[in-house]
């Protein structure tokens, strides 16, 4: 009996900047492979693109962003094994491997921009729906997703939809130490905190967003979404919040977490009632 053909499709890894970044991480050490799938050290980034086996009409999109504290990036159970799951869904899939900010706080945002925008230049190829892109994050991904849905310059940049696992949303007492000193320093100015602070920066043009975390997360404080959350309901922003009441920090795809399958099928839900 002949194999089943994959779900999806992948495609080799992909430059993001293959003209070069108009910023710098300085970082000079070359990447390292830690344990588990986690990378550090990274100066160079680049996408991994999953799309549907044989999808018709264009496709919603995803650009995930793993999470690691700034530090490192958990590519494996919150990036592509994400992102194979979403593709056996009809959705297309795009892992970024973001550079570490190293102190230099714009370098992850403007990689995450890009990846936006190199999403919708290459919808008609990837047949993907451009107004049906969007971003999710884990940890310190889950705060770069949540600083390009707030934080955006043009169209291009602003996803269509936000999902946000246990998030860093805050920069204020609330976050998660080592995050803020990857992306900001030691002795950030108030005005570079405060722009950080991802829950004062939502407005009514902020994209539609799920938060899907545990009560017992003492990683990252879960009223980081529960700020945002506040926040999006404030601007009247179309907004979720699923809290399970174990799990800790950092689930992501691990099957191992009681409320793998719950979540699974929450977040089918909501794209399909909002996005799809």
């Amino acid at each position: 009996m002949a194999a089943a053909a994959p779900a999806f499709s992948q495609f080799a890894e992909l430059p993001l900047w293959p003209a070069g970044a108009p910023n710098d991480n300085g970082i000079t050490e070359p990447e390292q492979a830690i344990s588990n799938g986690r990378v550090s050290q990274v100066s160079q980034p680049a996408l991994y693109v999953y799309l549907p086996a044989g999808a018709g009409t264009p496709t919603a999109a995803v650009v995930i962003c793993p999470g690691g504290g700034y530090s490192r990036l958990a590519m494996a159970h919150e990036g592509h094994e994400f992102a194979r799951w979403l593709s056996e869904q009809g959705i297309a899939a795009i892992v970024l491997k973001y550079r570490m900010p190293n102190g230099r706080h714009d370098v992850p945002l403007s990689d995450a921009q890009q990846a936006l925008r190199v999403a919708r230049e290459h919808s008609r190829a990837w047949n993907i729906a451009p107004a049906k892109i969007g971003i999710a994050g884990f940890s310190a991904g889950g705060h770069l997703a949540s600083t390009a849905a707030t934080h955006f310059s043009d169209s291009l940049s602003r996803p269509a939809f936000a999902v946000l696992f246990y998030p860093v949303i805050t920069m204020d007492s609330l976050t998660h130490a080592g995050s803020r000193r990857q992306l900001i320093g030691e002795s950030p100015s108030r005005e570079r905190q405060e722009y950080y602070s991802n829950e004062t920066r939502v407005t009514p043009a902020t994209p539609p967003t799920l938060l899907l975390l545990s009560d017992d997360d003492t990683t990252v404080d879960p009223l980081n979404s529960a700020a945002f959350y506040e926040a999006l309901k404030a601007h009247h922003v179309p907004a979720a919040m699923y809290i399970f009441p174990s799990g800790g920090h950092g689930w992501g795809m691990h099957a191992h977490f009681a409320y793998h399958a719950v979540w699974k099928e929450l977040l089918k839900n909501w794209l399909q009632e909002h996005i799809l």
